[in-house]
């Protein structure tokens, strides 16, 4: 599939030589792609995004050609589509990707022997913080009175029992859905699970969770078929409930107890870390805990409530603690 009649140089930039031999390679490169399979709209991606390219350094009276283009010159060329196009990160990525392609293709077909590509990164999209409910809203969920009919009733005691763990200890809906009746402790109030990487953590299990599970383990015990390992059992079924069976019955819950809020279950691992950290301001504590294996992971939580956090720097610390002082007196 050829593709070099679809691209001509803008009018308005007064084509020249080099001008004509950039829009070319961009022909070229893109007729490579299509021989090469690439699918049909990433080829429409990759042309709109070198396209604009050529077309910024056109009109840029500090770039010669496309091919004397420096690290510099990509530098404004990203801050003017994040900036003023309001470009999101991704795009710019996915834009970047496209430029070094095509300058690769440049290169191995001899035209120009500099990738201004080379060593430059765009700066990483902030991180979204995390949804948080409030305590009063967990506690309105994992509190709510329990159904009358008696079917219901039935599935919320086991419902509660995996709701109440989860906050308790903070565990994925991964790791809830895969524990074994032999992984959780209830006497010593503790839980083994098995994370991510198949790094296995003990996790601390709160009294009400313990008192939770400890009420369902009847109904597991008559629902369970073939003698399976599964803490979570399906009472249709009798095996393992899945992640998003997990997932189905939080959104039921929520709506049981009146919530107007989108339940979904990582949303009570990221309450149990915001709120554990609140509480304690350790975050070395609950980076354990959560089972990150990088405290950056969990240094997130620390924007999410810097108040909590401001009231124990003003409380710990002795300088803090001096300042308070003398101003009280």
């Amino acid at each position: 599939m050829r593709l070099s009649h679809l691209l001509t140089p803008p009018s308005n930039t007064g084509s020249n030589r080099d001008c004509d031999i950039a829009w070319q390679c961009l022909n070229d490169w893109l007729d490579e792609l299509a021989w090469q399979n690439y699918a049909k709209h990433t080829i429409k991606t990759y042309q709109l995004a070198v396209s604009q390219f050529l077309t910024f350094v056109e009109q840029d009276s500090q770039i010669a050609t496309a091919f004397a283009c420096t690290r510099q010159d990509l530098l404004r060329f990203f801050g003017t589509r994040l900036e003023e196009s309001n470009i999101q990160p991704v795009s710019a990525k996915l834009a970047l990707s496209a430029i070094k392609s095509f300058y690769q293709f440049a290169i191995n077909q001899g035209i120009t022997a500099t990738d201004p590509t080379v060593g430059y990164r765009l700066k990483p999209a902030t991180k979204k913080l995390p949804s948080i409910a409030d305590v009063d809203l967990i506690n309105q969920l994992l509190d709510q009175p329990m159904p009358d009919d008696a079917a219901k009733a039935r599935l919320w005691v086991r419902d509660k029992a995996m709701f109440e763990l989860m906050y308790s200890s903070g565990l994925r809906v991964s790791e809830l859905a895969s524990l074994d009746i032999g992984d959780i402790d209830l006497a010593a109030g503790l839980v083994r699970v098995l994370g991510k990487g198949n790094k296995t953590r003990q996790v601390p299990v709160g009294r009400k969770a313990v008192i939770a599970i400890t009420n369902y383990l009847p109904h597991r015990d008559l629902w369970q078929e073939q003698d399976s390992a599964a803490l979570f059992i399906s009472e249709r079924h009798g095996t393992r409930l899945s992640t998003r069976a997990i997932q189905l019955r939080l959104k039921l819950a929520a709506t049981a107890a009146g919530i107007d809020l989108n339940l979904y279950p990582h949303l009570l691992r990221h309450c149990f870390a915001s709120h554990l950290l609140s509480a304690s301001g350790d975050l070395r504590a609950v980076q354990e805990l959560l089972g990150h294996s990088n405290i950056s992971t969990t240094q997130i939580y620390t924007h999410v409530d810097f108040a909590a956090l401001t009231r124990i720097y003003d409380h710990a610390h002795p300088r803090a603690q001096l300042y308070k002082k003398s101003h009280n007196a």
